[in-house]
């Protein structure tokens, strides 16, 4: 009975303490669901972003500059709207938003300098979500440095060193066709290495640059001819001192100078290059390099032009001399369609329409916007349309179908009193006219054997030998200059 009695109140202790342990399992398990909500919410994973990334906003851009932010951190956003002004190679364009949502982080500051295409520069979040606790993505991993060559110790009688190992070369990559950037293919054509053993990382498998310099760091040097060092070194010979150059000569390397001081004479600034500089740079080198110009120049009497503009100015109509020469341009490339072509590394290529880029000058540099079907335009209207372009180019606002695709492209130096000069083709363009100023000149008429004053202008075409030679160059101008003279025929071609 006493046993009975002792074996039933343990069971009653046993039954107690599985409840408390059942009621401290099920509370052990409700904290361990409080702290795994709390690892997965957003306040500590953080909210997934949508990235915004520097765009290619014209063919030959590679890297832009962060202009001005036009969206704050924490602004709404919708698709379409102007998020940031960049400046690229060519003008200030404002970038659009492709999303909806907020601003939740500016990555690249209004300033930043030399964004390479790609590169992040903003983080969006979709909306509703809590744009403060945005997932900042980490940096891409720095590519890894270049061993440095172990320091030799010094010897006393002879000297050995070991070649330092070649770097092993990259994989070729054949897999598609190869795409270069003019930078690109410049430096592997001057160090004559194979384009398919640079990895591309620029956007739509573009080599870049940067590929191509770090192709030319990862090429195995040429071998070097080792040098015999004798065993016992030769005795110094004591060189005299050299002597100071005299006054006022000139140091070979002048220094650089300081800045915030007054420079010293023979000292020099490093004046850095904007993007456009850099591109035109580019571009010139490229035309002059790759491009066999071919010059001839011709005079136009412009007493027709001259007299028809007073009798517009009178009807308050006012156009320039070069809105005349636009015209003109225009009608003569439509009637010899045969000038109107590009270069496309196969060959020519003729073109549908007549585009005239003109050239106008900036704080940044030279940049043709275009005034398109030039040749359907009347003289107003091409004045008008020129007018816009130009103050746009100065502005930095033209976009980039404004300033792509010109099929002729025309250069008028006549307002600084330049008498005549030559341009460089801007490629793949065929020819560029350039224009001078007019000049009062006395000429003998053949008829009655009397002197008489003519205004003349010289107007220069340089030509790509490719596609238009001598004998087709000479004919264009011809016909140039007998619309430009008789501008009311240019209304009957």
């Amino acid at each position: 009975m006493a046993a009975s009695l002792r074996l039933g109140r343990q069971g009653m202790l046993f039954g107690l303490r599985l409840n408390n342990f059942n009621k401290c399992l099920r509370s052990t398990h409700q904290w361990q669901d409080q702290v795994r909500h709390f690892f997965r919410s957003p306040w500590v994973l953080g909210v997934s972003p949508l990235k915004v990334q520097m765009p290619a906003l014209s063919p030959t851009m590679e890297e832009g500059n962060i202009v001005k932010w036009l969206k704050k951190e924490g602004e709404a956003v919708a698709a379409g709207d102007a998020l940031c002004e960049i400046e690229t190679d060519k003008a200030v364009v404002t970038m659009e938003s492709n999303d909806d949502g907020v601003l939740a982080k500016i990555l690249m500051e209004e300033g930043s300098r030399n964004v390479r295409l790609g590169t992040l520069i903003a983080l969006m979040v979709e909306e509703g979500q809590d744009w403060k606790h945005v997932e900042i993505p980490s940096p891409d991993a720095a590519p890894p440095s270049e061993a440095t060559p172990a320091t030799q110790a010094a010897a006393t009688s002879v000297v050995t060193s070991s070649a330092p190992s070649l770097p092993s070369a990259p994989k070729p990559v054949t897999s598609g066709q190869l795409r270069l950037s003019p930078a690109a293919r410049h430096i592997l054509d001057t160090h004559g290495l194979d384009p398919k053993l640079a990895t591309p990382t620029g956007p739509r498998g573009i080599i870049t640059k940067e590929d191509a310099l770090n192709l030319l760091k990862a090429s195995p040097a040429p071998k070097a001819v080792p040098s015999v060092v004798a065993s016992t070194p030769p005795s110094p010979i004591s060189a005299p001192a050299a002597s100071p150059p005299p006054p006022g000569s000139r140091p070979n390397i002048p220094p650089l100078s300081v800045p915030g001081k007054p420079g010293a004479p023979g000292t020099f600034t490093e004046v850095p290059a904007s993007n456009v500089r850099r591109v035109i740079a580019q571009r010139l080198t490229q035309s002059k390099t790759t491009i066999p110009h071919s010059y001839a120049s011709i005079d136009c009497d412009m007493a027709a032009v001259m007299q028809l503009r007073k009798d517009l100015a009178k009807e308050q109509i006012k156009v320039s001399v070069n809105d005349f020469i636009i015209k003109a341009a225009a009608v003569t490339l439509r009637e010899m369609p045969e000038v109107n072509v590009t270069w496309s590394g196969d060959g020519a290529r003729a073109l549908d329409s007549v585009h005239i880029s003109i050239a106008v000058a900036t704080d940044k540099g030279l940049i043709t916007p275009i005034i398109k079907d030039a040749a359907n335009k009347g003289v107003q209207e091409i004045s008008s349309n020129a007018k816009a372009l130009a103050q746009k180019a100065r502005d930095g606002k033209l976009l980039p179908e404004e300033y792509q695709g010109g099929s002729f492209s025309i250069s008028n130096l006549g307002m600084f009193g330049i008498s005549g000069f030559s341009a460089v083709i801007n490629p793949p363009q065929a020819c560029i006219l350039a224009v001078g100023t007019s000049r009062a000149e006395l000429q003998l008429c053949e008829d009655d054997q009397t002197l008489s004053t003519k205004q003349l202008m010289t107007v220069t075409l340089s030509s790509d030998g490719r596609l238009v030679d001598d004998e087709l160059a000479s004919r264009f101008l011809d016909k140039f200059r007998a619309n430009l003279e008789k501008p009311q025929r240019m209304a009957l071609v």
